[in-house]
């Protein structure tokens, strides 16, 4: 590895500072698909039933892209743009 590739020292302080300055309110979303599949009330059930499935297979798919949709949401809201 050559010294052009490794960051010094300034450079990396100026890095983790920036990540550390990173509180955004819409980081708070990214606890929802994590809250929300421990309610276990929600999916203690047999119906609704989806394409003939329980309410259990098919409520973990959607929240799978419970997951998927909060991620993306949360990252376009908080990317730096310019």
């Amino acid at each position: 590895m050559s010294d052009s590739e490794t960051p010094t020292a300034p450079t990396r302080q100026v890095v983790s500072r920036a990540r550390a300055k990173d509180h955004s309110p819409w980081n708070w979303l990214l606890f929802l698909p994590i809250v929300v599949p421990l309610i276990t009330p929600l999916f203690n059930a047999d119906s609704p039933r989806l394409f003939g499935f329980p309410v259990f297979y098919w409520l973990q798919l959607a929240f799978i892209l419970l997951g998927v949709g909060t991620t993306t949401l949360v990252y376009q809201m908080t990317k730096k743009r310019g």
